[in-house]
């Protein structure tokens, strides 16, 4: 099984995501696909040496150089200065409440959304998750008039109109939690706690986990009735304390203790998870992307029973603690492509698994997870024209090929340590600021977002084109306010946008009929469209204030993860 072959199913997966509704003329096409490769894509390169272009400041170490080269390639330059006001670009590792306060929401981009600790934190995760399974409970219920007569069985199938493939919609069974995130409860909640206290048994292994951490730091296993009775005191003893009720609420026990897979799927005897990508390259309208990585391997053979947690963790971070990393680095790290051929070598004929199964049902798979994730918490982020967002999402398969969420990462590693990283990072972190780009023009232009010229690997799982804005306290569909002047203007030979002035707002989307069941928004934001785009709601449910990392909203929704996000790398 050759890579072409390989490099052709990630092409055809990729052309799933596109719109193919393009101009009937490809002749008067070419223009204005040329215009947008000069002017959003790059433009003419600059000389760095010359002092011109947009400004870029870049805060931490985490994929520093990619980014790096990418800017300076369009004549970007590069500033030292974090307080730098008119920076286009600012990507930090570590989010900061002055970051957001200086955002000038159309005119400059920021890596991060605030409130992004919703996916990327495990009690956020979690809590996510929950409450999209109670919305969903209750919306999928048949209303009394549909209600089974007796002596019928009318027993509605459990629907919903959700992503099914990539930039499709269509009746699906709902994606239940339980078949892909694995059993969990919080150690912050005191009756959650005692569940788990009473129902372990000493046949199961879990894993106790902090919620805003990462690089494996603060895991530990619980195996036994040891290690939860140790476990149960740690918990007591911090909630008794006398400190206890002065620390911001929940910070001491901001863990969840999380149902351990012991029977992964392992190659050639090692631990593996697969490291995908959720990428949000706009959130005005929201657009939103899957993107392959790679497969990250132990460096040890596989033992349950060991204490040896880089046996266990398979994250880099852990793995560079043995001292025979340097010598098998490039062990640890696998293409999608390797896991591929290995699988199909391997299982294709002993587990009946079709051809390519990574390209197809796994890749599949977790695209629709990503997709369900997401619209767990799209009513709740916080959504400015400028906000992008990559996200690095976990995924374990186990003996049974079934695909589990491990975690989501913020910052997720864009380092270039070994050989299949340095071909996989600067992919993804320039298909990445390509997008956020194009996007972000786009949108500020009030042109039609597909087709993507900037669309390569990444594949579409939300367009929000069709979502529609709603007036704080009411319930009519209007356009935001108008935006300040944004980057040079749009190039009125590609694509002729009204005038700044007659817009009624730079990047208002056109609304489109809604095409699936509504939910209510929960705040005066872009309202939660159901999981197809169409948007509605009670008007009622629309009282509440936004919440996030904003100058003019000091406090923040809360969670006890927030402490400790804003310190997170």
């Amino acid at each position: 099984m050759g890579s072409c072959r390989e490099e052709g199913l990630l092409h055809q997966l990729g052309q799933q995501g596109r719109h193919t509704d393009l101009p009937d003329d490809a002749d008067a096409a070419r223009p204005q696909a040329a215009l947008l490769e000069k002017h959003l894509l790059g433009g003419e390169k600059q000389p760095p040496s010359t002092g011109q272009g947009p400004v870029f400041y870049i805060g931490g170490t985490n994929g520093a150089s990619v980014i790096s080269s990418y800017c300076k390639s369009k004549g970007w330059q590069r500033t030292q200065d974090s307080q730098r006001e008119d920076c286009k670009l600012t990507w930090c590792e570590v989010k900061c409440r002055d970051t957001y306060c200086r955002f000038r929401e159309g005119e400059q981009l920021l890596f991060q959304l605030p409130n992004n600790q919703l996916l990327t934190t495990k009690i956020g995760l979690l809590r996510a998750l929950r409450e999209h399974a109670r919305v969903v409970s209750r919306t999928s219920k048949p209303p009394p008039s549909t209600q089974a007569k007796p002596g019928k069985d009318t027993t509605p199938a459990l629907e919903e109109f959700m992503w099914t493939s990539p930039g499709r919609l269509g009746p699906q069974r709902i994606l239940k939690m339980e078949e892909f995130f694995p059993e969990t409860y919080r150690l912050d909640i005191r009756d959650e706690r005692e569940a788990f206290f009473t129902l372990f048994d000493e046949t199961q292994m879990w894993i106790c986990k902090p919620t805003a951490s990462n690089q494996g730091k603060g895991i530990f296993l619980v195996r036994n009735r040891e290690e939860v009775a140790a476990l149960q005191a740690k918990t007591q003893s911090i909630e008794d304390a006398p400190t206890y009720h002065k620390m911001p609420p929940r910070v001491p026990q901001a863990r969840v203790v999380q149902r351990y897979i012991k029977n992964p799927l392992l190659l050639d005897g090692k631990k593996f998870d697969v490291r995908s990508y959720l990428l949000i390259a706009c959130a005005t309208p929201y657009m939103v992307f899957f993107g392959h990585g790679y497969a990250r391997l132990t460096l040890n053979l596989y033992d349950p029973c060991s204490s040896d947690l880089s046996g266990h963790l398979t994250n880099q971070f852990m793995q560079k603690k043995s001292p025979l990393y340097m010598l098998f680095k490039e062990d640890t790290v696998w293409s999608m492509e390797h896991l591929n051929r290995y699988i199909n070598d391997k299982f294709c004929e002993t587990k009946g698994l079709p051809r390519d199964w990574v390209f197809t049902t796994f890749t599949k798979r977790m695209q629709q997870i990503m997709a369900h994730c997401f619209l767990a918490v799209k009513s709740k982020l916080e959504c400015k024209l400028g906000y992008f967002d990559l996200i690095g999402c976990d995924f374990l398969i186990d003996e049974n090929f079934k695909v589990w969420l491990l975690e989501m990462n913020s910052n997720p590693a864009l380092h270039t340590n070994c050989e299949v990283l340095k071909e996989v990072i600067p992919a993804v972190v320039t298909e990445t600021l390509d997008l956020a780009l194009e996007t972000f023009q786009k949108s500020l232009c009030s042109q039609k977002m597909l087709p993507l010229l900037s669309q390569r690997r990444f594949v579409l799982l939300h367009n929000g084109e069709a979502d529609l804005w709603r007036r704080a306290g009411g319930s009519r569909s209007v356009p935001r306010p108008p935006l300040s002047p944004p980057w040079p203007a749009c190039d009125s030979a590609a694509s002729a946008p009204p005038p700044f002035h007659a817009s009624p707002r730079p990047g208002a989307r056109r609304t489109a009929p809604p095409r699936g069941p509504r939910f209510a928004p929960r705040r005066p934001r872009p309202p939660a469209p159901g999981p197809d785009g169409a948007q509605g709601g009670d008007p009622k449910a629309r009282g509440s204030a936004q919440r996030g990392v904003s100058c003019g909203d000091p406090e923040r929704e809360p969670s006890p993860e927030s402490a400790e996000e804003e310190r997170k790398i």
